[in-house]
């Protein structure tokens, strides 16, 4: 591989790395929403519990936390690791 490609690869890279600490702020972010959400949905009151302010506090909660898990599971390693074995 010439030192041009290598160059661009390199680029990417650090752009992929950057994108992947992004991707980590955003899902700590979101799992601290998540938290704040479960604890309102849970700080409802037994007796209101069956009602559409609890569904759609429940409902938000488990949005989040499925939100949290696709960006959780977003690893761009995997990619990184293939081009720096391109660049060998």
């Amino acid at each position: 591989m010439n030192r041009v490609r290598r160059k661009e690869i390199e680029g990417v890279i650090a752009m992929l790395e950057d994108i992947q600490q992004q991707i980590e702020t955003q899902a700590d972010i979101v799992a601290d929403i998540a938290s704040d959400e479960e604890a309102y949905r849970d700080g409802i009151p037994e007796s209101m519990q069956e009602g559409p302010r609890y569904e759609k506090a429940d409902a938000a909660a488990n949005a989040l936390c499925d939100a949290h898990a696709d960006l959780s599971s977003l690893a761009l390693d995997d990619i990184i690791e293939r081009l720096r074995e391109a660049m060998l």
